[in-house]
């Protein structure tokens, strides 16, 4: 039976009124010895990977297969490219989906894993948080790793919203209309991104336009230099008539795009708006997952590392501007960072809309062009699979900091659907700073 702390030490102290005194509560309160040994650990990126992101539609490469199958290549992806772990020393898969039914139902966790071979011991579950399924899956399995719950843990999401449109058998509760929870038009993401131009009219469409070309121009690049291939895992698709073929490359990029090009692009959601398919991410297929550890696991098995986690956090917005979530978000993450704005290095930015990106470099003062800014281009060049699109941020994060030992600190954010925003602050192991205390090491130069 469990006592209070008190009749744990009641013969040893004077009681006053029943209560303990605040000396008793500071000297001799019982601390079991496993509490006393538990430390919060160090959380590290491994490894991740992602399918190349497809057209959504009977048109694109992945029309006609499984979400759960792309899931599953993923995570042999992960297994064959870290060797040195062997598959029961995973000790959880958490894989995110926005819409939960059919082939992305049935605990995708679970089941993914052991449709990839991985031992029945390894167990799964499934998670929602919209756009941010993936991120989430991270920040919650990295918080059992820092907790001592696990050492080695998969994470990751998929979206075919070629088989589950985005919304689609959704049933809101009537309450957010006749209670006006929620401006019924905020259910619609597109009609938030112009609530965002219309709160912001100093985002103009010249700007997001302008940013949207650039941000197509960033990821050809990239591709050019290599640095999107190396965490793609090819997929054999088959369309009728047409026999297979292997998908190693995104489907949904438009290299070459001008400013002059999106100018001419009707504004869908609002008669002369400024929101429009060119200046946000596109409906797309694909899965992405990522290995995490601790980082006494990670020497342990020789596996490598390529970012540290240092904090995260989530906040709210009003539905009606879900885009401007992470900025709240930023803010409380780099609270408990102990950390500015003005020690991010690199920052990866979900690219939903651009309206969205510049409401947030507005808010901190960063120019439209900034080189920290989604160097490899966003989700408006990529795309953007719902669910999965925030482990495709960490792996862009992690090569670059790679490439740039001089960034110590970098960051992952995206806005969420029904008003919500998310943010994780890496650190880079290739920093000569890596995980030393910031005043401490101010102290010794």
């Amino acid at each position: 039976m469990r006592t209070n702390a008190c009749s744990l030490s009641y013969r040893r102290v004077t009681s006053v009124a029943g209560q303990c005194s605040v000396s008793y509560l500071k000297e001799e309160l019982y601390v079991s010895p496993q509490s006393r040994a538990r430390q919060i650990r160090d959380v590290v990126f491994v490894d991740g990977v992602r399918t190349p992101f497809g057209k959504a539609g009977e048109k694109g490469m992945y029309a006609g297969m499984r979400a759960d199958d792309l899931v599953v290549k993923c995570i042999r992806e992960l297994m064959r490219r870290n060797p040195s772990l062997p598959a029961e020393r995973i000790d959880e898969v958490a894989i995110a989906a926005t819409t939960q039914t059919g082939d992305q139902g049935l605990t995708i966790g679970r089941t993914a894993a052991l449709l990839a071979g991985l031992p029945q011991s390894v167990p799964g579950f499934a998670i929602d948080r919209m756009c941010a399924g993936a991120l989430t899956a991270v920040t919650t399995t990295a918080s059992g790793i820092g907790f001592g719950a696990y050492d080695v843990v998969i994470a990751g999401g998929v979206e075919h919203m070629g088989n589950h449109p985005m919304g689609k058998d959704a049933d809101p509760n009537p309450r957010f209309v006749t209670e006006r929870i929620v401006d019924p038009a905020a259910l619609n993401m597109g009609n938030t991104a112009e609530n965002l131009h219309d709160r912001f009219p100093e985002i103009t469409k010249e700007r997001t336009d302008a940013y949207a070309a650039a941000s197509q121009e960033r990821l050809a690049k990239a591709y050019a230099n290599n640095q999107i291939q190396p965490d793609l895992v090819p997929v054999a698709s088959k369309k009728p008539g047409k026999g297979w073929t292997l998908n190693s490359v995104d489907e949904g990029p438009r290299p070459g795009t001008t400013v002059e090009d999106l100018a001419e692009l009707r504004t869908p959601f609002r008669a002369h708006g400024r929101v429009t398919a060119g200046n946000a991410s596109g409906l797309n297929d694909g899965a992405t997952t990522a290995l995490l550890a601790s980082a006494d696991a990670a020497e342990e098995l020789g596996l490598p590392v390529k970012m540290r986690l240092v904090s995260y956090a989530f906040a709210g917005v009003e539905p009606e501007v879900m885009g401007y979530g992470p900025v709240p978000a930023t803010e409380k993450a780099l609270k408990q960072a102990g950390l500015s704005i003005e020690d991010i290095g690199l920052f990866e930015i979900n690219e939903a809309f651009a309206v969205q990106v510049l409401s947030f470099l507005d808010f901190y003062g960063i120019a439209d062009d900034d080189p920290r800014v989604n160097r490899y281009g966003g989700a408006i060049a990529v795309g953007h699979p719902l669910a999965s699109s925030g482990v495709r941020l960490m792996n862009q994060l992690a090569r670059q900091f790679e490439e740039d030992p001089t960034v110590r600190y970098g960051m992952t954010t995206m806005c969420i659907g029904l008003g919500m925003g998310g943010t994780i602050i890496w650190e880079n192991p290739n920093h000569p700073d890596y995980n030393t205390d910031t005043e401490s090491t101010e102290a010794t130069k």
